[in-house]
């Protein structure tokens, strides 16, 4: 669990991120709603002006968000059902 001000917050998420440690986070506020606002309206522009936190989705779908090509064929594929266009 984490608490503190912003600045300890962003540093402690900060390098367990570049250390590896995680390559996430689920946010759970300790109350609804304003921890979670607090958060939002704190910590991310915060980790945003350190260059950690994405400021836009690279594109369209979640395989996109993730940096993730897409399969050449697949089960469906390979039967003819879909990927036609692949």
């Amino acid at each position: 669990m984490l608490c503190g001000s912003v600045k300890t917050i962003a540093d402690t998420l900060e390098k367990w991120f570049v250390g590896g440690a995680a390559d996430g986070f689920n946010i759970m506020p300790a109350w609804f709603p304003g921890a979670f606002d607090d958060f939002v309206d704190l910590v991310v522009p915060e980790l945003r002006r350190r260059g950690i936190y994405r400021n836009a989705y690279g594109g369209a779908t979640l395989r996109d968000h993730f940096g993730l090509s897409r399969p050449v064929c697949g089960a469906y594929a390979a039967r003819g059902r879909i990927g036609a266009e692949l």
